[in-house]
């Protein structure tokens, strides 16, 4: 890239404000990737309870195969509460760790039984009380499920949004959301969380260098032409 070009796009980065910066990134990947959504498989919420918790150090695509070796064993809330807990780890194994994931389900399913009518809650502290969930997780739960303003920092979240500028130099994924809740409107944060996933993992990857020469908000990002 010419230094000509570089001061070009530096000095409109330069010249937005948190608020105006993340409008234009949320602009450019809803163009992107209009169609983003959750990629975990699910038909009712405490489906996605489960998967979300078998997520956790594991691909999204495992996770939807494991699954369904599950729910044709255990098909409702009512049957996984009361199942075994080693039966339950024996199928989520191949997700990896399977003692505390099955724990944690079962706990979950035992807690959505006996105090929520087996029905997952729609609230947020609510959901942060079940076993093996965290605000990541109640999140998303928040926004594809009920439709309510979430923000989900996962990994990719947390790596994009620091090279995009949208926050600095921040790690900490509770730190992150509540910055995120600054500048991202509520109705947007659910979807954009979806396209950081997608970007992140086709593009501004984290095991490879990223892919600038085809990113949709390389004249928006802070990385934009510096060396790493």
């Amino acid at each position: 890239m010419k230094e000509t070009e570089q001061k070009a796009i530096r000095w409109r980065r330069e010249n937005l404000s948190k608020e105006e910066l993340a409008a234009a990134v949320i602009d450019a990947l809803r163009w992107e990737y209009p169609g983003a959504a959750c990629t975990l498989d699910y038909n009712q919420a405490w489906k996605l309870l489960v998967s979300v918790r078998l997520a956790a150090q594991c691909t999204d695509a495992r996770v939807n195969v494991v699954v369904e070796d599950l729910y044709a064993r255990f098909p409702d809330v009512h049957s996984l509460a009361c199942a075994d807990v080693d039966e339950i780890e024996k199928i989520v194994k191949p997700c990896g760790l399977g003692h505390s994931k099955a724990r944690d389900i079962s706990a979950c399913m035992k807690m959505l039984e006996s105090q929520y009518g087996g029905c997952v809650p729609d609230d947020f502290d609510e959901l942060l009380k079940l076993p093996g969930v965290g605000r990541k997780s109640a999140n998303l739960i928040m926004g594809d499920v009920f439709g309510k303003p979430a923000i989900v920092t996962d990994t990719h979240c947390i790596r994009l949004v620091n090279r995009m500028g949208l926050v600095d130099g921040i790690k900490e994924p509770k730190k992150v959301e509540m910055a995120l809740w600054k500048i991202v409107p509520p109705e947007e944060g659910s979807d954009f969380c979806h396209r950081l996933v997608y970007h992140g993992r086709d593009v501004c990857t984290a095991r490879t260098k990223p892919y600038c020469d085809r990113c949709c908000v390389s004249d928006l990002c802070a990385k934009n032409g510096v060396q790493e």
